[in-house]
């Protein structure tokens, strides 16, 4: 199997990237992580990666004038590792424009709500200040503005009564280590594909990765 390249950018402990890099030691998973790459240099994802015998860059943001230089140099350590995809694990810093079109419909990010609502940052607060039931996490393409662009995958967490801020990330945080895996490996096969805008489902989907994704993606009522 072919299979597609993958670069990791990080700005902490990375547990999204450490459920990625289980989901790559699979023979039968169509990706694997060729670099790993944070802006901040302490970030204990990076020692992780490094455990992991993958290869692990720090490009620290605060040593450039500007975000173009500092970009320059990210671009060219992804393009000088062959990366075919980027998948966003964490990383925090927003892209300019010029970055994401350089990328675009090849970079990959998740969020913790179920987007488009409850986009930036504070989310489970702000998901318990506004009294809603549902909530979860959201698989999608990168565009220039914040938390856009076309949604792959999205799995449902229910707010629990005696929820806090802690309580629903810790859950909300678990299906995302379920959720970003199954959706890398549906958009490199091809099965998850952009079309006006919108992820479409390919046809060629059988029925055991169908079964599989109702069962990842059906709102747990539950405690996870």
């Amino acid at each position: 199997m072919e299979k597609k390249r993958i670069g990791v950018l990080i700005s902490g402990r990375g547990s999204n990237m450490s459920s990625l890099i289980e989901a790559c030691k699979s023979p039968e998973y169509p990706a694997e992580i060729s670099v790993v790459i944070s802006n901040r240099p302490k970030a204990a994802g990076l020692e992780n990666a490094a455990r992991e015998g993958i290869r692990a860059l720090t490009i620290n943001h605060r040593k450039y004038d500007n975000r173009t230089a500092f970009e320059t140099d990210l671009h060219q350590a992804l393009v000088d590792a062959q990366v075919e995809l980027i998948c966003n694990a964490g990383f925090l810093r927003l892209l300019t424009a010029e970055f994401v079109d350089k990328w675009h419909d090849r970079q990959l990010n998740i969020h913790p709500s179920l987007l488009p609502s409850f986009k930036g940052l504070h989310t489970h607060q702000r998901v318990l200040d506004a009294g809603v039931k549902v909530t979860g996490c959201t698989v999608h393409l990168v565009r220039t503005d914040m938390d856009a662009g076309p949604i792959i995958a999205q799995a449902a967490v229910a707010v629990e009564h005696d929820d806090d801020e802690q309580s629903l990330a810790a859950r909300v945080l678990a299906a995302e280590h379920q959720l970003y895996p199954h959706a890398l490996k549906m958009f490199a096969m091809g099965d998850a594909y952009v079309n006006n805008e919108k992820i479409e489902i390919h046809a060629k989907m059988d029925q055991a990765s169908l079964s599989q994704q109702h069962a990842i993606f059906s709102p747990r009522l539950g405690k996870a």
